[in-house]
C-alpha cells in the first residue's frame, strides 16, 4: 500500500501562453469585426490563424 494519494495535475500557464492566447484572443476579435465589417479576405485569415495556430499552441507550450 501507498501513502501516497493522486492529486489531479494542474496546468501551468507561463508568460508564453499568456501571450499567446491574448494573442489569439486579438486575433479572434479582428477576425469577427472585419467579418461583420464584410471583409472576405482578411477575416478568414485572422479567424484560421487564431483557432488553429495560436490557441493550439497557447495550450500546448
Amino acid at each position: 500500500m501507498s501513502d501516497k494519494t493522486d492529486s489531479p495535475a494542474k496546468l501551468k500557464f507561463g508568460r508564453t501562453n499568456v501571450a499567446l492566447l491574448g494573442a489569439a484572443i486579438l486575433s479572434l476579435a479582428a477576425g469577427y469585426l472585419l467579418l461583420w465589417n464584410g471583409d472576405t479576405t482578411l477575416a478568414p485569415v485572422l479567424l484560421v490563424t487564431g483557432y488553429c495556430v495560436l490557441f493550439p499552441l497557447g495550450l500546448a507550450l
